[in-house]
């Protein structure tokens, strides 16, 4: 049986229809995870995430984003995330066999590994693959981190500075070799690190999440119009860095720790939602073209602001077009600008294998 967030009345209250209900669409960034009771939504399995992308989108195939669910119990410490990816295969495999409709949920599995073991990550990141059944495409370790204690900083407790210790760097060496991306998750005033870490590895794809991270909280509090200025002007100069790509979510403008009282669940529109004086929803994506960037959304986290079929109507309106690709896109997150136009002819691109 399929488990109701919190909010599940609330949400339902804004009904919508589908927009470009044939336009294929990958979503490359969700989660999953049970008894995780501090969310709105404390499961979110296969049921659940079905629920989701049947509501009307084509969303063909997904991708899962580490979240720390499911990590093995015993065993040695910086294998028991292997222990996630295995029960994210589990129900990739359930998905495939297609008994829960035509969505292929986590066609692509991004996990984790502690990169700062150095060579000793070599071990991790084979059994990560091998655990992954030929799903598995990368790695995220977040490093968001901020000196004011009014700002949460990531579970893993990276401290200042983790994408430039070289530790760190030497584990990351190893992803290139295998075929494997990094998930950079930080927040908008460490961006300088992950631009020095993508010119020490220009042949490693990097996925820069939710746009580096915008604040609206502590300090950063009422400078929204200031710090997307910033976060803007910090895209412009990095747009040159190869294989960089960004992920834009619903809600840039004060990450996902802005939240706004309402009567009704925003409609998935232009101007559903609020933006700050000077600036538009899409200011720090116009520093990149489209095949630079993708959306994801976020969900089951968002979900306590939107509908799943909210945001995909949001982030399809004309003035902030991210979508485009098929099942999967090239780099196992990102569509490639010929998939975006095969997508508009209803021929998607099949998931590419690891090693393309």
């Amino acid at each position: 049986m399929t488990a109701r967030s919190k909010n599940h009345d609330w949400l339902a209250l804004t009904v919508e229809a589908a927009l470009e209900p044939d336009l294929p669409i990958c979503d490359p960034h969700h989660h999953l995870w049970d008894q995780v009771t501090g969310r709105t939504a404390s499961r979110y399995l296969i049921d659940e995430i079905v629920e989701d992308v049947s509501a009307g989108h084509n969303i063909v195939s997904t991708v899962f984003i580490e979240c720390g669910a499911m990590f093995k119990q015993d065993g040695p410490e910086p294998m028991r995330p292997v222990g996630e990816t295995e029960f994210v295969n589990g129900i990739a495999a359930m998905s495939a066999a297609g008994l829960y409709g035509k969505t292929r949920i986590a066609a692509g599995i991004i996990g984790t590994a502690n990169l700062r073991l150095g060579d000793g990550v070599a071990a991790v990141l084979d059994a990560q693959i091998a655990a992954g059944g030929g799903r598995f495409r990368g790695i995220r370790l977040g490093a968001a981190w901020d000196p004011n204690d009014s700002v949460p900083s990531h579970r893993t407790k990276p401290g200042q500075g983790l994408l430039l210790r070289d530790d760190f760097r030497q584990g990351f060496a190893h992803l290139a070799p295998r075929k494997l991306t990094f998930e950079a998750w930080l927040y908008h005033h460490q961006i300088p690190d992950v631009t020095s870490l993508a010119r020490a590895f220009p042949g490693t794809t990097i996925i820069l999440n939710h746009f580096g991270g915008p604040l609206g909280i502590g300090p950063y509090a009422g400078r929204a119009e200031r710090h997307l200025r910033g976060v803007a002007e910090v895209h412009q100069r990095a747009r040159h860095l190869p294989e960089r790509r960004r992920q834009a979510r619903r809600d840039q403008h004060g990450d996902q720790r802005l939240r706004l009282a309402r009567a009704l669940p925003p409609a998935g529109k232009p101007g559903a939602l609020p933006t700050p004086p000077g600036t538009t929803t899409s200011s720090p994506s116009r520093s990149s073209a489209p095949s630079g960037c993708m959306f994801e959304s976020n969900f089951p986290v968002e979900q306590g602001e939107l509908q799943l079929h909210g945001v995909v109507e949001l982030l399809q309106a004309p003035d902030f077009r991210l979508f485009g690709g098929g099942p999967a896109p090239s780099c196992s997150t990102t569509p490639r600008p010929e998939s975006i136009a095969s997508s508009r002819r209803g021929q998607g691109e099949t998931l590419p294998s690891r090693s393309s």
